[in-house]
C-alpha cells in the first residue's frame, strides 16, 4: 500500500491519556532505566540495523528522558524534508515501539515469531507535523515464570536476542529475567555446607526447571551438568546487558523459602557424634504434586519466620546483586499451587513480611513482584481477610501483583484492587505451549480499561504472560498495542489491517478470514474457559474425550476456504506460509474430534465396517497427511526443539540427557505421564510417532475387541499406550530440522480431501 493510505490513520494513532493521580506510586520512582540516553539510543539504532539492514539509515533515533515528566513513555515521529524520519522518545523501548507503529500503519510492515513482513516503500511515507504516541502504562509486563521451560529453555543467544528486539518493537520494559539462576544457587547451597551429590540431587533437569523454581519439584530430569550452569551464566549476562540497553527493567529471582533435602543432613563426626547442619531450622514437607510422588515431589519449604529463611535469602540475593547488578524488582512466589499450613492472616502477614525483609537487607530499594496465580488457583483457601493479610505484610506500594489470568479470571475486581498494593493487569493466553488457534479478544480489549477505570483503581501497567509462546501472534500483538491505547479497538477493522500488513496484500478475502476468525475461535467468551488444548488428537484416546468448541466451526471452514483462494499468489510470504499451515492443521484437529466420534459410535453399535472405515480415514490418511503438512514449514518441526536440546550439551552422556527431557516434557511430562499431554505440541515427527501411534493402537485395539467379543478396558489400554508413549522418548530417532516438501501442494491436497467432508460434518 502506499503511504497515503497510512496518514489517512494517523488520526487512530494519537494514543495518548492522562493517568489519575490514584495511579501513582511514589514508592515506584526509583525504578528507572540505568542506560544512558545516548546508550539506549544506539541500542535502537542497533536494533533498526538488525531489522531493516540498509534501509535502517532512514531512521534518525534519539532518547530524551525528560520528554516524560511522570515515568510514561512517550514518543514523537516526524518526517523530514529528505524523507527520512526522526523519532524522539523517553526510553529505548518507547522509541522502539514508536517506530515499529510507524512500520505498522505507515509502511504496512510486521514483525513476528513466525515471520517478518517488512517490504518498505521507497521512499519512506511522510507524516505530517508531529506523530506523538504515549502510554498510560507505567510498566509493560512479560512473561510467565513457565515460559522459561515451555518455550526458552533451549535457546541460544541470537534466538535471545530476536526475542529482546520483539520485546522492544512490542514496548515491554518489564521483562522476567530468570535464566542462570541455578549457577548461583550452586555457589549459596555450597557456601551453606552442602556437598555436590546433595546439590544434583535437588536442580531437576532443564525442561523442568520452572517448576524446580516454585517448589514443585525436584531431580527429575537431572543432574543439571556444570556445562549448563556455565552456558545459562553466560546468556544471562548478554540478556541483562541488552534489556538495559533498551532501557527495559529486568526482574531478578529472589528465595522463596524452597529448599534442598540437604539442609537437613545429618552428619556422623569422627568422635561418631551425630549432628545436623542447621539443627534449628523450621521446615515443612510438602504433599505430592500434580500427580508425582515424594521420589520426585513433596518438596521442602523453610518457614518464612525461621532467622535461616532470612540467612539463605541474603545470602542469594546478595549473589544476584554481585552477578547481575539490579534494577530493584525481584520476583519469588509464596505457596504456588500449594496450600499455606494456616489461613491465619496474622501468620500469613507475617510469612510475607519476612520474604520482603530478606529482599530489602540486600536492597533496601526492593520491591517484590508476585504472581497473583495462587489466589485463583486455590480459591478455596484465599479468601479476602487471607488475600489482604498476605498483601499487607509488605508496605503498600512495595509490591507489585501480577493479574495473571485476568482476560478470563481477574483478581482485582474481587479485592478491591489488591487491597492498595499496585497490580498489572495481565494475558495468560496460553498453557504449556500447546498448539492450537485461541484468543479471547474481546476480554483483552475490554479488560484493561475497565481495570484503568476501576473505582480507586491501583493499576500500574498490562502485561503478557503465557507459559508458551510462539504460536497465535496475532493475540500478542494486540495486547502489546493495547498498552499505547487510550480506548479498546475496533477489532473488525484493527484484524483487517492486520491481515494486511502481514502479508504486505490488500487481497479482500485475507481481511475477510481474519474477520472471520477474530469473530469466532479467537473470540472465546466461555466462562472460566482455559486454553489447553483439549482435542482428542493431542490426548491419549479412551471414550471419555472432550469434544466441546467454543466457536462455529463454519466460520474455520469459511476462513481456510478464503486463506487456499489467496495462497497461490502469496506462497514467497513466510507469514502466508505460516498460516496457511497453521489454519489447515486446526481445521484437521476438529476433523480428529469428527472422526473420533464416528469411531466411538461404530465401536458402540458394534458395526465393524464403520469403525473400520472411520479408523481407517484416521490412522492412514488424516494423520499421515497433517504430519506431511506440518513437516513442510521450519516452524512445525519437532526435530528443531530436539537440535536446540541437544546443541547445548558438551557430550553425548549430556546429549542423551536433554533430548529425554526435551521429549518428555511434550509427552509424558514425568515418569510416568505425571502430567500426560499438558506440553503438547502439534509439529511434524511428534504427530507421526507419538499421537498417530496412540490413535492407531487405538483403532486397532477396538476392532479386535469387536471380533472377539471382549469390552474394551481403558486401563489395560493405557497400559499398553505406555510403552508407545515411553518408547517414543527413547527411540533414538532423529528428526529433519528443515523442511520438507511443498506446502501449497500438501495443503491443497488436504483441501479437495477435506474441505467438502468438514462442510458435510457441520
Amino acid at each position: 500500500m502506499s503511504g497515503g493510505s497510512g496518514c489517512c490513520l494517523a488520526l487512530l494513532l494519537v494514543w495518548s491519556l492522562c493517568v489519575s493521580a490514584r495511579c501513582r506510586f511514589p514508592s515506584l520512582d526509583h525504578i528507572r532505566p540505568r542506560a544512558s540516553d545516548r546508550a539506549q539510543g544506539r541500542a535502537v539504532t542497533e536494533l533498526l540495523r538488525r531489522l531493516l539492514g540498509n534501509r535502517s539509515a532512514e531512521f534518525i533515533v534519539s532518547v530524551n528522558g525528560s520528554l516524560s515528566n511522570d515515568s510514561l513513555d512517550v514518543c514523537e515521529l516526524r518526517s523530514t524534508k529528505n524523507n527520512r524520519v526522526v523519532a524522539t522518545g523517553s526510553t529505548g523501548v518507547a522509541v522502539a515501539s514508536g517506530i515499529y507503529n510507524y512500520l505498522k500503519y505507515f509502511c504496512n510492515c510486521h514483525v513476528s515469531w513466525s515471520g517478518n513482513q517488512l517490504d518498505l516503500p521507497r521512499p519512506l511515507p511522510k507524516l505530517t507535523g508531529v506523530l506523538r504516541i504515549s502510554t498510560p502504562h507505567r510498566f509493560r509486563y512479560y512473561q510467565n515464570v513457565c515460559t522459561f521451560s515451555y518455550s526458552s529453555v533451549w535457546w541460544d543467544w541470537p534466538r535471545w536476542e530476536r526475542e529482546i528486539d520483539w520485546m522492544a518493537l512490542n514496548g515491554i520494559n518489564l521483562p522476567l529475567a530468570f535464566t542462570g539462576q541455578e549457577a548461583l544457587w550452586q555457589e549459596v547451597y555450597r557456601a551453606l555446607g552442602l556437598n555436590q551429590s546433595e546439590i544434583e540431587e535437588f536442580f531437576s533437569g532443564p525442561a523442568f526447571l520452572a517448576w524446580n523454581r516454585m517448589a514443585n519439584l525436584f531431580k527429575f530430569g537431572g543432574p543439571l551438568p556444570q556445562s549448563w550452569h556455565v552456558n545459562q551464566l553466560y546468556l544471562q549476562f548478554k540478556i541483562l546487558e541488552r534489556m538495559r540497553s533498551f532501557g527495559m527493567i529486568p526482574v531478578l529471582p529472589a528465595f522463596s523459602g524452597n529448599i534442598p533435602k540437604g539442609i537437613l543432613r545429618v552428619s556422623i563426626a569422627a568422635a561418631c557424634l551425630c549432628f545436623r547442619l542447621y539443627p534449628e531450622a523450621r521446615v515443612t514437607r510438602l504433599g505430592p504434586w500434580s500427580h508425582f510422588n515424594c521420589s520426585y515431589s513433596c518438596s521442602l519449604v523453610l518457614d518464612p519466620q525461621d532467622p535461616l529463611f532470612h540467612h539463605i535469602g541474603s545470602l542469594y540475593l546478595s549473589q544476584v546483586l554481585k552477578q547481575f547488578g539490579t534494577d530493584h524488582i525481584y520476583s519469588t512466589d509464596t505457596f504456588n499451587e500449594m496450600t499455606p499450613p494456616s489461613p491465619d492472616p496474622a501468620y500469613l502477614s507475617a510469612v510475607s513480611r519476612s520474604v520482603f525483609a530478606s529482599m530489602t537487607a540486600v536492597d533496601p530499594q526492593a520491591v517484590w513482584l508476585m504472581q497473583g496465580w495462587l489466589f485463583f488457583s486455590d480459591a478455596a483457601f484465599w479468601k479476602p481477610a487471607q488475600i489482604q493479610a498476605l498483601l499487607h505484610g509488605v508496605p503498600l506500594g512495595r509490591m507489585i501483583v501480577l493479574d495473571l489470568f485476568a482476560e478470563t479470571e481477574p483478581i482485582f475486581s474481587y479485592t478491591e484492587s489488591f487491597y492498595g498494593q499496585p497490580f498489572i493487569w495481565c494475558m495468560l493466553q496460553n498453557f504449556g505451549g500447546n498448539s492450537g488457534l485461541f484468543g479471547t479478544v474481546e476480554s483483552i480489549n475490554s479488560g484493561p480499561f475497565k481495570a484503568l477505570h476501576f473505582p480507586n483503581s491501583t493499576l500500574v501497567g498490562i502485561g503478557m504472560t503465557p507459559e508458551g509462546i510462539e504460536q497465535n501472534p496475532v493475540t500478542y500483538e494486540l495486547m502489546s498495542e493495547l498498552a499505547w491505547r487510550k480506548e479498546p479497538v475496533n477489532l473488525a477493522k484493527w484484524v483487517s489491517l492486520y491481515a494486511i500488513r502481514r502479508y504486505g496484500n490488500t487481497q479482500e478475502s485475507l481481511t475477510t478470514a481474519w474477520r472471520l476468525l477474530f469473530a469466532s475461535i479467537y473470540n472465546c467468551t466461555d466462562p472460566h474457559y482455559r486454553n489447553h488444548n483439549h482435542s482428542p488428537l493431542v490426548r491419549r484416546p479412551s471414550f471419555h474425550m472432550n469434544t466441546g468448541l467454543w466457536y462455529d466451526p463454519a466460520d474455520l471452514y469459511k476462513a481456510w476456504k478464503l486463506i487456499m483462494d489467496a495462497a497461490p499468489s502469496l506462497m514467497s510470504k513466510e507469514t502466508f506460509r505460516y498460516d496457511l499451515v497453521d489454519v489447515t492443521r486446526e481445521v484437521l484437529q476438529v476433523l480428529t474430534t469428527s472422526f473420533y466420534r464416528d469411531i466411538a459410535d461404530a465401536f458402540k453399535k458394534q458395526n465393524l465396517s464403520e469403525l473400520l472405515t472411520a479408523g481407517g480415514v484416521l490412522v492412514y490418511d488424516l494423520l499421515p497427511e497433517l504430519n506431511r503438512l506440518l513437516s513442510s514449514n521450519r516452524n512445525f518441526l519437532l526435530g528443531t526443539w530436539l537440535e536446540r536440546a541437544r546443541s547445548l550439551a558438551v557430550d553425548d552422556k549430556e546429549a542423551q540427557l536433554y533430548d529425554m527431557n526435551a521429549r518428555n516434557q511434550i509427552t509424558l511430562w514425568g515418569p510416568s505421564g505425571e502430567i500426560l499431554d499438558y506440553a503438547s505440541k502439534e509439529w511434524g515427527g511428534l504427530m507421526e510417532d507419538y499421537y498417530a501411534q496412540r490413535w492407531g493402537l487405538f483403532v486397532q485395539t477396538l476392532v479386535e475387541c469387536l471380533n472377539s467379543g471382549q469390552p474394551f478396558k481403558q486401563a489395560a489400554f493405557n497400559q499398553a499406550v505406555f510403552q508407545i508413549e515411553k518408547g517414543f522418548i527413547y527411540n533414538g530417532r532423529k528428526y529433519p530440522t528443515k523442511p520438507q516438501g511443498d506446502t501449497y501442494e500438501i495443503a491443497y491436497r488436504i483441501f479437495l480431501k477435506y474441505f467438502p467432508q468438514a462442510l458435510n460434518r457441520l
